[in-house]
């Protein structure tokens, strides 16, 4: 009986490692571990990298749309996972949102950005790009490097399934200010142009080629919110230039 189990339990974990399977490609040995901010437990987990490398891999056509909002004394994002650039902003197949604040620890880490990337791997763990062995109670035996280099030793895998993660965070040491105008209009400048036409180009690029282009992303575009509202700040601060 036990014997029929086991063979029973691996041939599932094998149906589950097989999830979103691309030939010659195999994750397990990126696992690193990472604290839990809620709990501090110590679990596996994917660098965002690998995943963002794992989804573009089997979906070469795919499109990771993210959006981030300040909030109080924080920046919240939300990442919405399109297995194709053509789908409509509703058709995502996985969607997560992430909060993160200032850390005085991590003084050059930028909120924005950890926000950011906390949302991408949230989200496109949701779409199956994750560790799926783990969530099915399966155990790393070796060890796994760290995002920075460092080895530590596997932790004992955590038997639990969730389909969504939430995280609390801590009101900053130093409390954020709010971006001037010159450097909205900075950041906005670097965001990438989503215009066929200028692939590969930034916004600001695109000012200086085409700036009906910059007014159509800013009235018409549909597509990524983020890319919409730095197109509306680049206009903005233009109109507020020429009065």
């Amino acid at each position: 009986m036990s014997e029929n189990y086991s063979n029973d339990k691996a041939a599932m974990l094998a149906k589950i490692a097989s999830i979103n399977h691309v030939d010659g490609f195999d994750p397990t040995p990126f696992a690193v571990d990472y604290t839990d901010l809620n709990t501090n437990e110590t679990r596996k987990r994917l660098p965002v990298m690998i995943q963002i490398a794992w989804f573009r891999l089997l979906n070469p056509e795919g499109k990771i749309a993210v959006s981030v909002t300040p909030a109080k004394d924080c920046f919240v994002a939300t990442a919405r996972i399109y297995t194709s650039y053509k789908n409509s902003p509703e058709e995502y197949l996985a969607e997560a949102t992430a909060s993160r604040s200032f850390q005085e620890d991590k003084p050059t880490v930028s909120p924005r950005e950890w926000a950011q990337t906390a949302a991408v791997g949230i989200a496109l763990r949701n779409a199956g790009y994750g560790l799926q062995f783990s969530m099915a109670g399966e155990e790393f035996e070796s060890v796994a490097a760290d995002e920075l280099g460092v080895t530590s030793q596997a932790a004992p895998a955590q038997q639990t399934i969730a389909s969504t993660e939430e995280y609390t965070v801590e009101e900053p040491a130093v409390p954020m200010r709010e971006l001037t105008m010159e450097e909205k209009y900075e950041q906005a400048l670097a965001v990438p142009c989503p215009i066929s036409k200028f692939k590969g180009k930034s916004l600001g690029e695109v000012l200086g080629l085409d700036p009906n282009a910059i007014h159509w992303c800013a009235t018409k575009f549909t597509g990524d919110t983020e890319v919409k509202a730095a197109a509306q700040i680049i206009c903005e601060y233009a109109a507020q230039q020429a009065s």
